[in-house]
């Protein structure tokens, strides 16, 4: 799996811990599929956009991926037209392409071909917790099949890269659909979906469906699918109600966690403790990632509920894979896991819910016989990010224009005929913060802009030392470059 994604890929060269002929199938958690309820009334859940734009319905099942190598769609670039694979990521903020041969994609945008493209001049360099690339900023013509016309988009085109492009993905470039803060080099550059909402007037709204639940995320298997849908809501693709939490911060998709329970027992720690130093929304990332504190609570609760006591900490840390006799699935034996956001009317909560098809996640079978499994949650040192192993379960709307995400059950969350994930509420959230997300860490753009004010009147001191100590001998001017790795970036999760 992509560095990009930051998951664990677990191979067979590792240790597995394999359990047989131990569990009691008669043993069985209550899997009782939620009843589909037809969509409620909401502004935002139409057929087609009213000012015929767009056509939700042409952009059902526009994706391909999995939650092992991420949720892609085709987009065509230039003039005349290259079709590449992007990838979908709520966590980033800039259009970037490959362009150039990479011994682990199978094409690349050649701008030296497109009539169209324009270079900026400008370079742009992005580093991650694990992988990297650098490349120029430009624009070309981007066409969209489902929104009328070719828009002119900004365009990373990256020309070297280190542990982004890995083998068994298929995609050849990464589309950010967070905000201008997060864009590299700067928050000037236009991010995609900004440029698609001014151009064509279509509602500051988008929506996501990405259907792997409970299915193998290993390199080998078949994509699945799902949709985006721009400009609004697509109501064939959820039941029951939609549900809204507030966006806290508009950088990335920050939102509020105000509880966690796993199974029907809260983990009762303070609320302040879920969004340290944020909760974010997240496609580009492939696991449920909490804060370590809250890991090792998560960890231990489901230890403690769980039918099976004899788990390794490999397991638990995403560095060993546990193995059943195939056709022995082992969700029956966890509970459930739900993640309680404030609502829009603050003084109450919802729950979103995961059954274990959606965290214990098959990868991969052994001669045959058996049938191994990763867990699909990790700790964090960088906050709370609920990514695909959260999202596959709901239809996730991130309505910009009124500064909230929604949630509702997928339809395609189901396996086996089981639905995997539940919502419900409201709950009073009266015992809790009023604001949970407050008393935290400085806000990143706030320490860059700390930083680089004492670096300025570090560097003032030391050129005035410097002139005492050397005037009137002359001296070497030094420069130094400012990379992005002292950016924001540097720290993403993914």
């Amino acid at each position: 799996m992509m560095a990009k994604l930051k998951t664990k890929e677990q191979t067979l060269n590792k240790e597995l811990d394999i359990f047989r002929g131990q569990f009691n199938s008669s043993l069985d958690l209550d899997l009782t599929p939620l009843k589909l309820i037809q969509a409620s009334g909401n502004g935002l859940s139409l057929a087609s956009d009213p000012a015929g734009i767009v056509n939700f319905l042409d952009m059902v099942n526009n994706l391909q991926g999995d939650s092992g190598r991420g949720y892609y769609m085709e987009m065509t670039l230039g003039t005349p037209g290259q079709k590449l694979n992007i990838l979908v990521d709520t966590g980033s903020s800039n259009f970037a392409v490959a362009a150039a041969a990479h011994p682990f994609i199978t094409h690349f945008f050649n701008t030296a071909l497109s009539s169209t493209y324009k270079s900026t001049g400008r370079g742009v360099a992005v580093k991650y917790t694990q992988g990297n690339w650098e490349g120029e900023l430009g624009t070309d013509r981007v066409l969209i099949p489902s929104i009328a016309g070719t828009l002119t988009i900004n365009i990373a085109t990256i020309f070297s890269s280190d542990g982004f492009f890995l083998p068994g993905v298929n995609w050849q470039g990464i589309l950010g659909l967070a905000y201008p803060l997060l864009a590299r080099p700067d928050s000037s550059v236009e991010p995609f979906f900004n440029s698609v909402v001014r151009q064509t007037d279509i509602p500051d709204v988008f929506s996501l469906q990405m259907c792997g639940a409970g299915l193998s995320a290993s390199t080998t298997a078949d994509p699945t699918g799902g949709s985006l849908v721009m400009g609004g809501v697509e109501p064939t693709l959820y039941s029951g109600s939609m549900w809204y939490t507030p966006i806290k911060e508009e950088w990335y998709y920050q939102v509020e966690v105000l509880k966690l329970e796993v199974g029907d027992q809260n983990l009762n720690l303070d609320c302040k403790e879920y969004n340290k130093d944020k909760a974010i929304v997240d496609s580009g990332t492939t696991l449920l990632r909490l804060p370590v504190n809250v890991f090792s609570a998560v960890v231990e609760a489901i230890s403690r509920t769980s039918l099976i006591q004899d788990f390794t900490s490999g397991f638990w840390g995403g560095t060993k894979l546990a193995c059943w006799l195939k056709g022995e699935t082992p969700w029956r034996f966890f509970p459930k896991l739900s993640i309680y956001l404030r609502a829009t009317n603050t003084s109450q909560s919802f729950k979103i819910t995961i059954l274990p098809q959606l965290y214990i996640q098959p990868i991969t079978d052994v001669d045959g016989t058996l049938d191994c499994f990763r867990f699909g949650i990790s700790s964090s040192a960088n906050g709370l990010v609920v990514g695909a192993t959260v999202m596959e379960g709901f239809y996730v709307v991130f309505d910009r224009a009124e500064k909230r995400v929604g949630f509702a059950v997928s339809r395609c969350a189901v396996n086996g005929g089981i639905a995997v994930s539940e919502i419900s509420g409201p709950f009073s959230s009266a015992d809790v913060a009023s604001d949970c997300a407050a008393g935290g860490l400085l806000k990143e753009p706030l320490l860059w802009v700390i930083s680089y004010a004492l670096v300025a009147v570090c560097v003032v001191v030391l050129l005035i030392l410097l002139l005492l100590l050397v005037l009137p001998c002359r001296h070497r001017d030094r420069s130094g470059e400012i990379t992005d790795e002292s950016s924001l970036v540097r720290h993403r999760i993914k």
